[in-house]
């Protein structure tokens, strides 16, 4: 009778002090790489596709209110034209100045950081970014008021158009002069029912606020050349959703006062811009190479 033959073990090779069996790098070791990826992920949506703001004022409500959060689609303009009604924010620094209702930046240099930090965030807002209705387009004459007490809008080569705008906080109210504009001034002496509209340069935005009774728009900041309009090339982007807080969470969507009446363009331009989406991407990407 034969005896079993013994079995003995592989030998085991020893493993460096604080490695794992498998070879593996370390989760804490990964950490510092995924901080940094996050980070560059981070800044490379803010720079082109989407940014948060908050909503440091009542001029936009109660579409708005003071505190909301809202998400900013920083490439739809480069596929396509901005249109009227849509909810826009821009930079207001050289034409308006601060932006209502924001605080000022911090002159202490650690509160400057974190201010920066949280305007990068969108949980502060920086001090030049208002965010407005888009009423009057490039060659537009807009006035108020209609013998209903509503804005008017009348495109290049167009018929004069009334708008019946429900989301307004104070439609109807009367008690503002600056309610009242056209091409003659901004008083309800020079601009009765039926006066000409005020004519929106090329390349500027005839913008208003929803609370109309506090919103400082393009009917504040009045000049000869611009007319309170902004540039369009100041144009940060297009606010499409509200995120925060919660129970406000709604979609920004287009009243459809400007879909039927001043007929924005639908689905055929939206598939239009889907073509032109890789060029867009690919001439953004030359700029910044430029820059």
């Amino acid at each position: 009778m034969t005896s079993d033959a013994s079995v003995t073990a592989a030998p085991v090779e020893p493993t460096a002090q604080g490695s794992r069996p498998d070879g593996k790098r370390s989760a804490w070791r990964e950490l510092p790489f995924l901080v940094a990826l996050a980070v560059v992920l981070a800044l490379l949506i803010k720079a082109f596709l989407l940014q948060a703001f908050s909503i440091p004022s009542g001029s936009m409500q109660h579409t708005l209110e003071v505190g909301d959060r809202v998400l900013v689609n920083k490439l739809v303009y480069d596929v396509r034209g901005i249109h009227r009604g849509e909810v826009v924010v821009f930079n207001g620094k050289d034409d308006w100045g601060a932006s209502e209702g924001s605080a000022s930046t911090p002159s202490n240099p650690f509160l400057r950081v974190l201010h920066k930090a949280g305007a990068f965030v969108g949980v502060v807002s920086d001090d030049k970014d208002y965010i407005k209705r888009v009423i009057g387009l490039p060659g537009d004459r807009v006035m108020c008021c209609s013998p209903s007490g509503n804005v008017v809008v009348q495109p290049a080569g167009g018929l004069a158009v009334e708008l019946h705008e429900p989301y307004l906080l104070d439609a109807g109210v009367d008690v503002d002069p600056n309610k009242f504009f056209c091409a003659a001034g901004h008083d309800r002496a020079f601009c009765p029912a039926g006066a000409q509209g005020l004519l929106v340069p090329a390349g500027r935005l005839f913008v208003l606020g929803d609370h109309r009774g506090a919103s400082a728009d393009s009917r504040y900041h009045y000049t000869d050349a611009h007319h309170g309009t902004i540039a369009v090339g100041k144009v940060v982007g297009r606010a499409f959703v509200v995120v925060w807080p919660v129970p406000h969470a709604s979609v920004l969507g287009v009243p459809s006062t400007f879909t039927s009446a001043l007929a924005v363009p639908g689905a055929s331009y939206a598939v239009g811009a889907l073509g032109a989406l890789p060029v867009a991407v690919l001439r953004r990407r030359r700029a910044v190479r430029r820059a």
